[in-house]
């Protein structure tokens, strides 16, 4: 992310690693099962569990997934890991990650950017100095207008936004819009992304994923376990599994609001109208990583490079190229070029990058490599989408979705994000928001 203004640090980061080894709470005098029904076991409903514990609230912690963690996964399947989901500590100054790394030893670094140099390619051919230079300007230009001052960004897409300021302006508003948000610059408003924090990024050798599993590790949360209806209608709520029917005071529903909007919780009675316009107000991007791993071939690239492949109509492949050592190149693309890549399913979509990548470093790599993994989260009906972004028009749907709900359903991830809904679009995001959550469910 381009560099903002910095806001103050409001102490929600106490406490985020000390109550590690407390065992789950459990208490019998409540006719509910628990206090707190916590939806999701990714970073926010993590944090929500460990919050629960640190104010001794009884909590029940399902996961449809099969694992915790939920968009900060790990990959370890070509046996050399990559981060398939979150990769970056963002703002790491005051995310919560950071400090959860250092209390339980799990190693980071500071990101420098590709230290091996950036090469830019157009349909396999070499990208003009020239040309890179207007791409650099309109980029810093775009960027410092987003920066100075949030308030006064229109709520328009990020596309009208940069469209009355030329061509260079609409290149550099569709590379930012499918490159870190996953999505076209039409889609997104421009005032939402204004808002978000930034800072030092730190990365995780290990694995983002590793370590927000490891920060659960011990929490008994029950997986495979998804919610299909919550009752709201008596007192406190009653959510239907494929388990049976939990009880609690209040749930923390930490489901990706595409999820929800498609209807894969049923809410009895309905949700209000505001809560389900939020909904309607939120996207999800399509950012899509594909790992690709070669017999140790490197064809001339440097150690911790990036290679960027840009195609006609807006497509775009960043290659990362042997991060941390491994024999991995990590491809990265969004937008509509990713949804149209992975319509055919993940060997498809391997295909499809290796033969970007082939376009620019050659053919031996073809013949170097020895497997693919794909993660489309927009695909995966437990995400559909990488991570959330606020329409044109609706730049107040974050907070509207974080508004509770009879005083016993709230909202928590990293679409609320925190503080002000800067810390969106982040694993640390979702953590504060799910911290947040419990201290409001709990203060009741």
């Amino acid at each position: 992310m381009t560099s903002r203004h910095p806001i103050s640090r409001r102490g929600l980061l106490a406490g985020a690693g000390a109550s590690l080894a407390l065992p789950y709470v459990a208490r019998g005098q409540s006719a509910n099962d628990a206090d707190i029904l916590i939806v999701g076991a990714g970073a926010a409903g993590l944090a929500a569990a460990r919050e629960c514990q640190r104010l001794g609230k009884s909590f029940i912690l399902v996961e449809a997934r099969d694992r915790t963690g939920g968009r900060v996964f790990t990959d370890t399947t070509l046996g050399e890991s990559f981060d398939a989901g979150a990769r970056y500590i963002h703002w790491a100054e005051r995310n919560p990650w950071a400090d959860v790394a250092r209390d339980i030893g799990v190693a980071t670094s500071p990101d420098i950017s590709a230290p091996g140099g950036f090469r830019f390619y157009a349909n396999g051919k070499p990208v003009p100095e020239a040309d890179r230079s207007v791409r650099r300007q309109a980029f810093a230009a775009l960027s410092r207008l987003l920066d100075d001052d949030p308030s006064e960004v229109p709520d328009i897409s990020l596309a009208d936004e940069a469209a009355a300021r030329g061509n260079a302006f609409a290149d550099a508003a569709g590379g930012l819009a499918r490159m870190a948000l996953g999505e076209e610059p039409e889609r997104v408003s421009a005032r939402d992304y204004a808002q978000l924090w930034s800072g030092a990024d730190l990365v995780v050798p290990g694995g983002y994923g590793a370590l927000v599993t490891a920060y659960g590790a011990g929490l008994r949360v029950l997986l495979s376990t998804p919610v299909t209806a919550i009752r709201w209608d008596g007192q406190g709520i009653a959510a239907e599994t494929n388990g049976g029917t939990i009880r609690a005071n209040a749930a923390i529903v930490t489901v990706p609001p595409t999820v929800l909007a498609a209807g894969a919780i049923r809410f009895i009675p309905d949700l209000p109208a505001d809560t389900r316009g939020a909904l309607a107000g939120l996207g999800a991007g399509a950012l899509t990583k594909i790992g690709l791993k070669f017999d140790g071939a490197r064809f001339d690239l440097p150690e911790n490079s990036d290679v960027f492949e840009i195609e006609d109509a807006g497509a775009t492949y960043d290659f990362e190229c042997w991060t941390f050592g491994r024999n991995l190149v990590v491809a990265n693309f969004g937008g509509d070029h990713a949804r149209r890549i992975t319509a055919d399913g993940n060997k498809a979509a391997i295909a499809a990058a290796l033969e970007a990548f082939v376009r620019v470093v050659g053919g031996d790599a073809r013949k170097s490599f020895a497997a693919g993994s794909a993660h489309a989260w927009h695909r995966d009906s437990f995400s559909l989408g990488c991570y959330s972004h606020c329409l044109p028009g609706h730049a107040g749907a974050r907070a509207k979705l974080a508004e509770p709900i009879a005083n016993r359903i709230f909202f928590a991830g990293e679409a609320t994000g925190g503080e002000d809904f800067g810390a969106a679009m982040t694993a640390g995001g979702a953590f504060l928001a799910g911290q947040a959550a419990v201290r409001r469910a709990a203060g009741l």
